[in-house]
């Protein structure tokens, strides 16, 4: 029998449930997946609590990587045995095996393993509109990153330093601030002793930064506006720390003449030709080893209340996958 984690009522980790599930034959459009392994991410947290909500009761997790088991009618692209990752799907992740749209796939490269594919696709997707999508970044330029020892941060560092572009990331602690500098973060500012601001003004003489990505969101976003550079942009992808508060458009004047984005990845992997284009872009790089993928903290996933608790408590470093 298939397994699943559910959940019947919004709130704490504790709502997760290790349940018995039937996984029917794939209808049309649609196929059945074999989970081998299966992405953790913040985001998950917030259909728990009901941040963003969901019908009751659900399915928890958007990201996994597995091996198409069936196919049905109409499916053209993918057949049974292919490889695929996803990212974004209707949740229900967190499980040994589903049905789902095969509109939402990814085919996985042989060079991918399955565990790098979950603990990757979500991030490096994110990481790959964040740098590739958002604001003309051009070699030489420099820009503040909130969580830089985190799943994006790590691959986004990487991938910035790929293409010279210096990241000032923000830690809790010195050893993060270490494991950012090892994946190529150029500075780092540990925000628990430390002004974000004002560090980032002494970095670039009193300039601030073209561009700041946030996903921290709450307890970050005045340090991130007063961070950046006139006609600058900060980027909220995340609210870790919580939602951000209402923003007036005189403080942006005041600041000078600032822009706010709230960009989510479902919007730049809508398009199939660019979702493909950004896997392939990151499939690449990982394959090739010039983007590493370090998973810190492997789980069962019948202990998914445990992993949700670690996350939550901002332990976790890196990426974090469950293993099947």
């Amino acid at each position: 029998m298939a397994h699943a984690i559910r959940f019947h009522e919004t709130g704490g980790p504790d709502v997760l449930e290790w349940e018995t599930v039937e996984v029917g034959d794939p209808g049309p459009g649609e196929v059945r997946i074999r989970h081998e392994a299966v992405g953790l991410n913040f985001a998950d947290t917030y259909f728990r609590t009901g941040l963003y909500p969901a019908p009751l009761p659900a399915g928890m997790g958007v990201e996994a990587a597995g091996v198409i088991e069936a196919v049905g009618p109409g499916v053209t692209d993918f057949r049974e045995g292919d490889r695929v990752t996803y990212t974004g799907s209707p949740l229900g992740a967190y499980s040994t095996e589903r049905v789902m749209d095969a509109a939402h796939l990814i085919a996985l490269p042989d060079a991918i393993p399955f565990d790098t594919a979950a603990a990757m696709t979500m991030r490096g997707l994110t990481a790959a509109y964040l740098l590739r999508r958002i604001h003309p970044l051009e070699a030489g330029d420099t820009v503040l990153l909130h969580a830089a020892a985190g799943g994006v941060g790590l691959i986004f560092c990487q991938w910035a330093k790929r293409l010279g572009i210096n990241v000032i990331g923000t830690t809790s602690s010195d050893e993060k601030a270490e494991v950012a500098r090892s994946y190529g973060c150029a500075e780092v500012i540990v925000h628990t002793r430390e002004d974000i601001a004002e560090r980032v003004r002494e970095l670039t003489d009193g300039a601030g930064v073209p561009v700041v990505f946030d996903s921290v969101g709450a307890s970050t976003h005045r340090s991130s506006l007063d961070s950046l550079a006139r006609r600058g942009l900060l980027v909220a992808f995340g609210t870790a720390s919580g939602p951000i508060p209402p923003i007036s458009a005189m403080d942006l004047a005041v600041k000078g003449s600032l822009f706010v984005t709230r960009p989510a990845l479902a919007d730049y992997i809508a398009d199939p030709v660019e979702r493909a284009e950004l896997a392939n872009e990151l499939f690449a790089q990982v394959a090739a080893g010039d983007i590493e993928i370090e998973i810190n903290q492997r789980y069962a996933l019948a202990d998914a209340e445990r992993a949700h608790r670690d996350l939550e408590a901002g332990i976790s470093v890196g990426s974090s996958v469950f293993s099947l």
